[in-house]
C-alpha cells in the first residue's frame, strides 16, 4: 500500500496518511500543481502556509536558508513528535506553501505509516490536515472518505487517532522563541527543554 501512495505522489496526485496528530493530506511539495489543487481540495485560503513532513533532521538544510541554533534542545527533545518549527524557506519552496510568510513549518513525524511512508518517498511531503478548512480534522479513514469521497487517490490506514490536540508550532523573531500555536506540546515543556 505504502507502494502504491507513493506511485499516486510521483504521479502528482494527493492521498491521505496517518500522523501523530490527525490524518494529513500528502502531496509532493515540489509539484506546484498538486500544491495548487490541494489549497482548491480543502477550500484553503491562500494565506493560510502548509507544514512539511520530513524523514530526518537532515533533510532541512534542503528546504531552510538556516536553522535558528534556538531549535536543537528542541529537535533532539521532541522530534520525531508533534512539535512544527519555522525555518526561513529556501529558495525552492513554492510560496502557497508559506502563506506568503517566508517560513516554512517542517517536522519529523514520530506515526510509524508517516514514517515507513516517508522511507519509501525519501522526499518532504506535504501533512496539512485532512478536513475542508475551519472544519474539524480527520481522526479516521471514514473521516477522510467523508470529507473528500474520491477527490484523493489513496488514504493509508493507520487506525484511529486518539488525539485531541494538532502539533505545536514554534517559530523564532528576532531571535526569540515564540509560540506560534499551543498543542500537544505545552508552553511549559517547550521553555523547559531549553533550560
Amino acid at each position: 500500500m505504502i507502494d502504491e501512495a507513493v506511485a499516486y505522489l510521483e504521479n502528482g496526485e494527493i492521498i491521505s496518511f496517518p500522523t501523530e496528530t490527525y490524518y494529513g493530506l500528502g502531496v509532493d511539495p515540489f509539484n506546484n500543481n498538486a500544491v495548487e489543487r490541494l489549497f482548491s481540495l480543502k477550500k484553503r485560503e491562500k494565506n493560510k502556509a502548509i507544514l512539511l513532513l520530513v524523514g530526518d533532521y537532515q533533510s532541512i538544510k534542503d528546504l531552510a536558508l538556516s536553522i535558528p541554533e534556538i531549535y536543537l534542545p528542541l529537535i533532539q527533545k521532541f522530534w520525531p513528535g508533534p512539535l512544527t518549527l519555522l525555518f526561513p524557506a529556501g529558495k525552492n519552496i513554492n510560496p502557497l506553501l508559506t502563506g506568503g510568510t517566508g517560513n516554512i513549518g517542517i517536522r519529523v513525524s514520530s506515526h510509524p505509516v508517516a514514517k515507513d511512508l516517508l522511507k519509501v518517498w525519501k522526499r518532504p511531503i506535504t501533512a496539512t490536515s485532512a478536513n475542508i478548512s475551519g472544519r474539524p480534522p480527520a481522526s479516521t479513514v471514514n473521516n477522510v472518505s467523508q470529507y473528500f469521497k474520491k477527490s484523493i487517490s489513496c488514504i493509508l490506514d493507520g487506525g484511529q487517532s486518539n488525539c485531541t490536540n494538532p502539533s505545536t508550532i514554534v517559530g523564532v523573531e528576532n531571535d526569540v522563541l515564540t509560540i506560534i500555536r499551543e498543542g500537544q506540546i505545552s508552553f511549559d515543556e517547550v521553555v523547559k527543554a531549553l533550560e
